[in-house]
């Protein structure tokens, strides 16, 4: 019931991730990035402890291969997820658990990796892989939200999406930016119109936090 894409932007150095579900709050619950690290995501009887303890292991050097295959070692648990997971060069790595008894489908791109499950077809996987990779020239955040719309548009999940979440980060320890739609009968469109919304912004928003003296005064 979840389908998801992170990716990170060989130019900037930029990771993240985006989500969407037929359940509420999301992107409180899957997705997770850390800048000059990686961006994770768990979805599928989610358990939100796992972004943080795959974003660890990342930090400690480890490959996202490596990791995911220790994860199924250790966590007799994983049979039920779904996990996804990207770093700072752009490797990627995804875990289909095996009680996972939907359509699903994990790929690994350029720069990027999906997962979905519960989904209409194993093509809103690959629609979110294919429209990553063709749209480098775009700023991450766009190129992930591109994604996302792709995988909508081949078919999406099985029940009406409720919410979905964009996170991405860059230099700073506080997200570049992190937009949430938590309940909506549209949240991919009102995730869209943040997006939109924000943009222009959010190159002042750091700038605010990391050296104030030199922002723009609000209007």
């Amino acid at each position: 019931m979840t389908f998801s894409i992170a990716g990170r932007c060989a130019r900037t150095g930029m990771l993240g991730a985006v989500v969407t579900t037929s359940a509420m709050a999301v992107g409180s619950r899957c997705a997770w990035a850390e800048a000059g690290v990686g961006a994770a995501l768990t979805q599928h009887r989610t358990d939100p402890r796992l972004g943080p303890i795959m974003l660890g292991h990342l930090k400690s050097g480890r490959a996202p291969e490596a990791i995911v295959k220790d994860l199924e070692k250790s966590d007799p648990n994983l049979k039920w997820r779904q996990l996804a997971l990207i770093d700072k060069d752009g490797r990627g790595a995804f875990f289909n658990g095996g009680n996972i008894t939907s359509i699903h489908k994990g790929r690994v791109g350029r720069d990027c990796v999906a997962v979905g499950n519960i989904i209409r077809s194993t093509q809103v996987v690959d629609a979110m892989v294919e429209s990553f990779e063709q749209n480098e020239s775009q700023p991450l955040a766009e190129r992930l939200m591109r994604a996302i719309e792709a995988g909508q548009a081949a078919g999406g999940e099985l029940k009406q999406l409720k919410s979905a979440g964009l996170l991405v980060v860059h230099k700073e320890s506080f997200a570049f930016a992190d937009l949430r739609v938590d309940l909506s009968p549209r949240p991919l469109e009102e995730l869209r119109f943040l997006w939109e919304l924000y943009q222009p912004a959010a190159n002042d928003y750091v700038v605010r936090a990391v050296d104030p003296d030199r922002a723009a005064a609000p209007v």
